[in-house]
């Protein structure tokens, strides 16, 4: 009996997980989850920092760009999807701007970008500086993200459609045909100095039967 109990409260414990997880979402379904790390003792095992500096500081990554490098704080993990969501928190502290940005095999393809007063999904350049192709900002919102102050971000992409959402309630939603492509890394930039993040989740995605009737809702706010 004691056994039948513990069982029933560990999948009830599972159901509620899924259904809080799934609460989070509007465009689509979260599936297999494929990199998970809370930041809480550093970079996780498949991290690759490519410029600038990542310290654990309070249970979570605080990131500084530096300046002899000119080039943002970057660092990357592999992360190979088409259609996933991809959450996280992070909190400004002085930083000009920060990103999680999606890339292919050949390069960037899509990113989130958050500023002080405010966050963008954004296009990339898809075949570097001296070609033909060029970055476009998809959607923005402008508002305070004050210092400080820690927030969370999903990000959620299906087909050439990309969906924000900070603090569950500020939607920003983007479509460009670019952008519906096998992903390969994800990375975390900062420019400036500093931001932190924690608590990063990524994982597939199917698409949710009810985007048109949330999207309504959502982007009216």
């Amino acid at each position: 009996m004691r056994r039948l109990l513990l069982a029933s409260a560990f999948l009830f414990a599972i159901a509620v997980a899924n259904a809080a997880e799934n609460a989070n979402t509007h465009m689509t379904t979260p599936g297999k989850v494929l990199l998970v790390d809370d930041f809480s003792k550093g970079l996780g095992e498949g991290w690759k920092i490519a410029k600038g500096k990542f310290e654990t500081t309070d249970g979570a990554i605080r990131v500084a760009e530096i300046k002899a490098d000119m080039h943002g704080a970057v660092a990357r993990h592999d992360a190979k999807f088409t259609d996933g969501v991809v959450s996280f928190s992070f909190k400004l502290d002085g930083a000009k701007n920060i990103s999680l940005s999606l890339n292919g095999a050949k390069g960037h393809i899509n990113r989130v970008q958050i500023r002080p007063n405010g966050f963008s999904v954004n296009k990339d350049d898809q075949d570097g500086k001296n070609g033909p192709d060029k970055g476009e900002v998809l959607a923005k919102k402008d508002l305070e993200i004050k210092p400080g102050e820690w927030h969370t971000m999903v990000l959620e992409l299906h087909g050439n459609e990309m969906l924000a959402v900070l603090d569950g309630k500020h939607a920003i939603h983007g479509t460009n045909s670019a952008i519906a492509k096998e992903k390969s890394n994800i990375g975390l930039t900062c420019a400036g100095e500093f931001a932190s993040f924690k608590n990063l989740k990524v994982c597939e995605a199917t698409a949710n039967p009810d985007w048109a009737k949330n999207k309504e809702k959502l982007l009216k706010k």
